[in-house]
């Protein structure tokens, strides 16, 4: 509760003392009392950030995700914007950024006065600390049904400039699913770079449940690498994504998955099991000389 409401309540600035001074409550920041002694839960914390800074406050990033329902993702400030030119306080474990872009239609109407999570998604992206964790938080927003692709660019519409723009604009893309040959196209570049031998992509192929595309093959070495984007993720495409999959490692291939957020995370990772694999199918980096 902020004073406020302890003192709209009835409550002395005395007895309130009393209660803290007694173990029963305690102070949060500078303007809350949690009446309890336990842990502080979220939306606790949640709404102590917003009475520290100011009524015109909402709990806004990767806050206000985890507020909507982020799962698997812990921050360790809560992070609140506020209209620029507005006088607020800030206490120890709040991040406050004044901002021109804080409008009522992007707050939830319920709740910890919170920022829509299509809007949230986009400001924690531009806030991460790194490209991976930008890109990570787009990605499970999306997954975790919090947000849509479609939501996104509407919001990405409203960033002008910012260092992370292009980098953002090709995470939606790859959510979009827009283009399958992102990912190859860029798969087939990072293979060049790395020294690897080009492989043949999309590969059209018989088996038992008909016909399907390979992504990219080394056939030589019996290699294939399948490029995941975000609809691999559907139940409706996991049954025949493995179906897929048996069918090429029956005929004696190595199958590995790639998922387009690996590209961008973690290549290097990926890239050495690939390179392994094509390893131990008998392929040497002596045969690109020769």
């Amino acid at each position: 509760m902020s004073r406020r409401q302890v003192y709209a309540a009835g409550l002395t600035r005395s007895e309130v003392t009393a209660h803290r001074r007694g173990g029963r409550w305690q102070r949060v920041h500078t303007q809350s009392s949690a009446v309890h002694t336990g842990p502080i839960s979220h939306s606790g914390l949640l709404w102590a950030a917003v009475f520290e800074a100011g009524d015109r406050a909402c709990p806004d990033g990767a806050s206000a995700l985890i507020a909507a329902g982020l799962e698997h993702y812990t921050e360790e400030v809560v992070r609140v914007s506020v209209p620029r030119g507005v006088l607020v306080r800030r206490g120890p474990g709040i991040n406050v950024r004044q901002t021109r872009r804080l409008a009522d239609a992007d707050k939830v109407g319920v709740g910890v006065p919170r920022t829509k999570a299509h809007v949230a998604a986009i400001r924690a992206a531009l806030w991460a600390r790194s490209d991976k964790q930008a890109t990570l938080l787009l990605t499970m927003a999306v997954q975790q049904r919090l947000t849509t692709p479609e939501q996104l660019v509407k919001e990405l519409l409203r960033i002008k400039r910012d260092r992370r723009r292009a980098l953002i604009t090709s995470v939606i893309t790859d959510l979009l699913d827009g283009v399958r040959s992102l990912g190859e196209q860029e798969f087939a570049r990072l293979c060049h770079e790395r020294g690897l031998p080009e492989p043949t992509r999309q590969v059209v192929r018989k088996g038992r449940s008909g016909r399907y595309y390979l992504d990219v093959i080394w056939e030589e070495w019996g290699v294939v690498v399948e490029i995941d984007g975000i609809q691999h993720s559907r139940a409706t495409n996991v049954v025949a994504d493995a179906l897929r999959h048996n069918d090429v490692a029956l005929g004696n291939a190595l199958v590995l998955r790639l998922p387009l957020l690996g590209l961008r995370v973690a290549p290097d990772e990926f890239f050495e099991q690939i390179e392994a694999a094509l390893a131990g199918r008998g392929w040497r980096r002596c045969d690109l000389a020769s």
